[in-house]
């Protein structure tokens, strides 16, 4: 009697283990998907946020060991992006500083701010390369000398020398005067002198500057003052979503698929581990 009742119990376990276990094996598990997110994206395609335009420059994957992350199983993949976009109006800014040399137009020129309280203006003087221009002279000597504190080239006459004035002998440099406004050819852009003071002037111009976008996943996204949620459902795929709430209820609902998995378990386990208790201590041999 005590073994015929012991057999119910135990197939009683073992059925509600099975059941418990074939609801487990038969489940479908919850993905996160987005049925009409606001933009769905691969590298290379653009989109429009408030009249500014997006390109989606890069979507990358890392994979590393170990597991975790919604609908994810056993390798963890880090996937990312970046988004760029053009201002064709930057101001871009670049100082030349007093008594400095810079190279404009292929030329060195030194820059010499006016001298005065509040200056306005400033010269740009071209830098004569005195060396190169002696070594280029064959009848001339690589360097000058200095006689009675006037500064001389020597030349070769024959047997003998012809010293020549370095000041009839090299060329006259070129000399530009600008004031604050004027414009000038700096780097291929039209430039403006915005600014002028006794430590140098302060050039300013407008051209096209790309600026990008970090995008992370499962992440906050600010495009043009437009909030999304990025979420990157596979290795080559962007989704923007501004409605957070279609994401977090996807993600209860697989944190409550997974709770429920854990619990079927555990009665499986807890069933299956009752029946083998059960026949043992239905067949221990009985003392009197």
């Amino acid at each position: 009697m005590q073994r015929r009742a012991a057999a119910i119990y135990v197939a009683f376990f073992i059925v509600l283990g099975a059941a418990s276990y074939s609801v487990i094996a038969t489940a479908t598990a919850p993905t996160v998907e987005f049925d009409n997110p606001d933009h769905r994206l691969s590298q290379g395609d653009q989109f429009s946020v408030d009249d500014r335009q997006y390109t989606v420059s890069t979507i990358s994957a890392e994979t590393s060991g170990g597991g975790g992350g919604h609908g994810g199983g056993g390798a963890s993949v880090t996937r990312s992006g970046e988004l760029s976009w053009t201002n064709d109006t930057a101001r871009y800014t670049q100082t030349w500083e007093h008594n400095a040399t810079v190279t404009y137009q292929n030329e060195t020129y030194r820059v010499l701010v006016e001298d005065a309280d509040d200056p306005a203006s400033f010269r740009l003087i071209e830098e004569i390369n005195r060396t190169a221009i002696l070594q280029e002279d064959a009848a001339v000597e690589d360097e000058t000398v200095t006689v009675n504190g006037t500064e001389y080239v020597v030349r070769q006459d024959g047997d003998g020398r012809t010293l020549t004035p370095a000041s009839e002998y090299f060329p006259t440099p070129a000399s530009t005067n600008y004031a604050e406004g004027d414009s000038l050819q700096f780097q291929g852009n039209t430039t403006t002198v915005a600014d002028v003071t006794g430590e140098g002037a302060t050039l300013a111009w407008t051209a096209p500057q790309t600026n990008t976008v970090s995008v992370g996943n499962e992440a906050n996204v600010t495009v043009n003052g437009q909030q999304y949620f990025a979420y990157f459902p596979d290795n080559s795929t962007l989704v923007l979503e501004s409605d957070y709430g279609v994401y977090q209820q996807q993600t209860n609902e697989i944190d409550t698929y997974h709770d429920h998995v854990n619990g079927l378990w555990g009665v499986s386990i807890v069933s299956f581990s009752a029946a083998i208790m059960l026949l043992g201590m239905a067949y221990m041999p009985s003392r009197y």
